[in-house]
């Protein structure tokens, strides 16, 4: 199987958790990408394409294969930052 998903990196979880209530609101996942990510991703709204597993660093890859298509995570760490992901896509 294979994901794809998008992401915004952002240095703590406070702010990630800010980014989501954000999203909750309505506002555009590629937009806040653009405004708040420090991911060269951002210039793509934060799309990763698709990958299959080990591919991506483990707490990112748990979390995004755990999402249904459209669904967004909660704040994710790993060494670059805290993550908020989304699946954009899932292939069988």
């Amino acid at each position: 199987m294979k994901v794809r998903a998008s992401h915004i990196l952002v240095e703590s979880e406070d702010k990630a958790k800010l980014i989501i209530k954000e999203l909750e609101e309505g506002k555009d996942f590629a937009e806040l990408a653009d405004l708040y990510s420090m991911c060269p991703s951002k210039r793509d709204g934060g799309d990763l394409g698709y990958f299959g597993e080990g591919v991506m660093v483990k707490p990112f890859e748990e979390a995004a294969f755990a999402l249904k298509k459209g669904e967004i995570s909660q704040p994710v760490e790993t060494q670059f930052g805290w993550h908020v992901i989304k699946v954009t896509g899932i292939k069988e």
